[in-house]
């Protein structure tokens, strides 16, 4: 199958799941700046999950430059990680209606966590209808980074019973790695 219908609904989804999440801010009562004071949390939050969505639409988007085509078990890897993508309007708004507390935080967490793993399982999916040997295989390679940003959600969501503001602290840290485009594929297609 061609890729097209993928990239498209990939595409779709992900701008509906950024409509969703700006459709949750609301403009503060009162005209002055410190209006806005109160609502800093909100859009800390509404930044940073907009950066991960912003992110996984990136890096989809530079790994689907370099498939060929798909079979079945793709598709239904991506609307995998679609699904754990759509679930951040919920778990942003969550967290941030309960101030950060630490429930929403792991429950954030867990969510970043499967995202990250439904990102690996499309790419191993993609390398089984490429091949062990393809060049898209070699460039995805051992894929080290997401395994890291897995192993730093795991700690994140633990540490979110001591303090849920350091857990934050490395869901940033995760979204900062992951904040440069994926260029083993743009090298790929040179």
């Amino acid at each position: 199958m061609g890729k097209g219908r993928i990239e498209a609904f990939s595409d779709g989804v992900i701008a509906i799941i950024i409509t969703i999440m700006v459709l949750e801010l609301k403009a503060p009562h009162g005209e002055g700046l410190q209006a806005l004071i109160p609502l800093i949390p909100t859009l800390l939050s509404y930044v940073l999950s907009f950066v991960y969505v912003g992110i996984y639409w990136n890096n989809h988007h530079h790994m689907f430059q370099a498939v060929k085509h798909v079979r079945g078990g793709v598709l239904w890897a991506n609307l995998h990680l679609l699904f754990w993508l759509s679930l951040m309007p919920f778990a942003t708004g969550w967290m941030d209606d309960n101030d950060f507390a630490m429930t929403p935080v792991m429950v954030y967490g867990f969510i970043l966590m499967m995202c990250g793993l439904a990102y690996y399982i499309l790419g191993r999916m993609l390398i089984q209808v490429h091949g062990a040997e393809s060049d898209f295989a070699h460039t995805l390679g051992s894929d080290r980074k997401a395994w890291l940003s897995v192993c730093l959600y795991l700690l994140a969501i633990i540490l979110a019973a001591i303090n849920p503001f350091i857990s934050l602290g490395i869901y940033f840290v995760v979204a900062c790695i992951w904040l440069v485009p994926d260029r083993r594929f743009e090298r790929m297609l040179k």
